[in-house]
């Protein structure tokens, strides 16, 4: 029997290959919907029926990780001829309309987010009620089997976040500060429950900001550092705030090193140039493609991943000793 870890090195090299079949472009923007005509891309596409998928998540504006959940959506939707259909909000009630309206419009799947499960569990719940098939992958670990989607893709946020806590306090750390950018969401907040969990080294902080304003994000922190000088970790929980957690430091004054969750390009540039000491990765280009990829799958042959259990894409650090390989990746913008 093939072992999980080598079924989704197998699952991410297919991936990979794909990515060449897909010919559609996004801009992503709030309460969205756009249509990806994937079919017409030149590569071998399935003579499967086409069908149409929505695509639904906490995406904020400017969040450039997101844009690898979507290439990689984009090209599971260009392999196997389907309709993909994204919309995003980071409220989680307008997410809930977002997922009522795909429900209304008669999708013939789902695959959405679960960061508040409290706001996002009832109208999944309906999804289900209706006959539409649901995934649910990157936000909601602890929570999707309780929606009764039929499989999740994601990395579970509280095993992470120990392990980035473990990693801080081998790396020497005293004082670290954990810098959350969306109040509330289940993700998030498990991160950094997490690396107090696993961090032995000495203190935690936790800070919030708005991540919606990055100038704000940037200037919170450089404030929260110029307070207190014996923070000698910020750790944070997406690229974008990484890199503005970088000029935080410098304007402050500080000493401290940045870590973090999630990658983009810039993010890989910046664990190449050592800016960032390193990153904590989900893959989420591995878990947008999975997540069309598994609905294709289901809705053609009845399959369905992990066993009732959440199939997982992470993680993995990404640092000076593997960050040339990676580098190569996201060239091509699928890391």
């Amino acid at each position: 029997m093939t072992s999980p870890r080598r079924r989704l090195a197998a699952i991410a090299a297919v991936a990979a290959l794909a990515l060449s079949a897909a010919a559609c472009s996004s801009t992503g923007g709030k309460q969205e919907q756009q249509q990806q005509n994937s079919g017409g891309s030149g590569g071998n596409v399935a003579s499967t029926p086409r069908y149409k998928i929505a695509m639904i998540t906490h995406e904020a504006p400017g969040d450039t990780f997101w844009d690898l959940i979507r290439k990689g959506a984009q090209a599971a939707a260009a392999k196997d001829n389907i309709q993909l259909v994204y919309s995003n909000d980071p409220q989680a009630p307008k997410q809930a309309d977002l997922i009522q309206s795909a429900i209304d419009s008669k999708v013939d799947a789902l695959a959405t987010t679960l960061p508040n499960p409290g706001a996002l569990t009832p109208p999944v719940k309906k999804a289900v009620a209706a006959g539409i098939p649901v995934v649910e992958f990157n936000a909601g670990v602890n929570d999707w089997t309780k929606t009764g989607a039929l499989m999740y893709f994601g990395q579970d946020e509280s095993v992470a976040g120990e392990a980035a806590g473990a990693r801080l306090a081998k790396d020497g750390a005293k004082h670290v500060l954990c810098v959350v950018q969306e109040q509330g969401q289940v993700q998030l907040e498990a991160r950094c429950a997490g690396v107090q969990k696993g961090f032995t080294g000495g203190t935690t902080d936790k800070l919030y900001v708005n991540g919606r304003n990055m100038p704000s994000v940037q200037s919170d922190i450089q404030a929260k550092l110029a307070q207190d000088k014996s923070i000698d970790r910020v750790i944070t929980l997406g690229a974008p705030f990484a890199l503005a957690a970088v000029q935080s430091v410098k304007d402050a004054g500080s000493s401290a090193q940045v870590v973090t969750f999630d990658t983009n390009a810039q993010l890989v540039a910046a664990v190449e140039n050592g800016s960032v000491k390193w990153a904590i990765d989900q893959q989420p280009y591995l878990q947008g493609y999975e997540a069309i990829d598994s609905l294709w799958l289901y809705l053609t042959n009845g399959n369905v991943l992990g066993g009732g259990k959440t199939v997982l894409t992470g993680p993995s650090f990404i640092d000076q000793s593997n960050i040339k390989t990676v580098a190569a990746y996201a060239k091509r913008g699928t890391r």
